[in-house]
């Protein structure tokens, strides 16, 4: 397995679009076509959300290639209060229609991580 980009990042709304900057730049070096980029930086985002509502204040994200490209987005540092959110059964819809191999991170029957794959 090839990293492509691993980073480390304060959870909140002004990191978002960096992120999503990010993601695309790394959809683009994986071959991902504009479809499946697009795809990828709302199943990033989505997981971001789940992550923080997680009670998470940080997060690491980890973009690799094996068959296509992998992402891992998990909960870094102290966890805080979880605040679950209505929104959570539809970050995980989307999640699961829009990418393949998602696979979530439990730590004492709390989510502590997703993982996911593009182009496989």
């Amino acid at each position: 397995m090839k990293t492509l980009l691993k980073i480390y990042v304060p959870l909140g709304s002004e990191i978002m679009t960096t992120l999503r900057l990010a993601t695309g730049g790394v959809c683009s070096l994986a071959g991902l076509d504009l479809d499946a980029s697009e795809d990828c930086k709302v199943c990033v985002t989505e997981s971001l959300l789940l992550v923080s509502h997680a009670g998470f204040a940080a997060a690491e994200i980890e973009f690799s290639e094996e068959d296509g490209l992998c992402v891992r987005v998990c909960g870094a540092g102290a966890r805080g209060e979880a605040k679950p959110a209505a929104e959570d059964e539809i970050s995980a819809a989307l999640l699961e229609a829009l990418a393949e191999g998602v696979r979530t991170e439990k730590e004492n029957a709390a989510l502590r991580g997703v993982s996911f794959k593009f182009g496989v």
